[in-house]
């Protein structure tokens, strides 16, 4: 049984079951309680010895620590739904985009977050080893994330999906990184009519209550 090691209020771990929930793939689920430091300790770090989550440990008994090989072993094990693609040229919009909402959204979300949670104190960046925090990282990281917003709103002005006109794992992302993006006070505004559309419209798949 494929098992995956999730937190219920974190956004990379809910990129893992929306997928999972995409694709079908019957799997149990733990709970790792963040919160309370769970991941740091030694139960958890002979699991996954970076500390974090999601963390998959599929039927073979290899355990997968990051979205990315987590979504390359489902779309392997179960090919349809494509979630990354199916010619050459959807694959790479997909990435790219699927980089990109990582790279501007989900990783600026997290800067914003990390540097100035006081429940984040020298935890400025997830793992293993502690870092202090920067509070000028905060304030550029929300600056980043509404920057993001006002490139996605104009992306999906003609677009019903993020890349390669099908949802994908990109759709995925993005919808975890607005949803995530309250936790630095950022949200969708009047003037991201085209972003809410959208948005809208992937609540109205079961995998998105998740």
């Amino acid at each position: 049984m494929i098992t995956l090691y999730d937190c219920a209020t974190a956004p990379s771990p809910r990129r893992a079951r929306i997928l999972l929930a995409e694709k079908g793939i019957p799997h149990a689920t733990v709970q790792v309680d963040l919160r309370s430091g769970e991941q740091m300790g030694d139960a958890f770090r002979r699991i996954n010895p970076q500390c974090t989550v999601p963390a998959l440990v599929t039927e073979e008994g290899t355990v997968l620590t990051d979205n990315a090989a987590i979504a390359a072993y489902a779309e392997a094990l179960r090919p349809e739904p494509a979630l990354l693609g199916r010619t050459p040229l959807e694959k790479a919009e997909i990435a790219s985009w699927n980089w990109r909402v990582e790279f501007e959204g989900l990783l600026a979300i997290a800067e914003g977050l990390r540097n100035a949670s006081p429940a984040m104190v020298n935890r400025a960046l997830p793992g293993p080893r502690n870092y202090a925090q920067i509070p000028a990282l905060a304030e550029r990281g929300a600056q980043r994330v509404r920057d993001f917003f006002d490139t996605l709103d104009a992306h999906l002005a003609d677009r019903e999906f993020i890349a390669a006109g099908m949802f994908s794992i990109a759709d995925i992302t993005a919808v975890v990184a607005v949803d995530f993006a309250r936790a630095v006070k950022v949200k969708p505004g009047e003037q991201h009519a085209h972003l809410q559309r959208w948005r809208a419209a992937m609540a109205q798949r079961p995998s998105m209550s998740l």
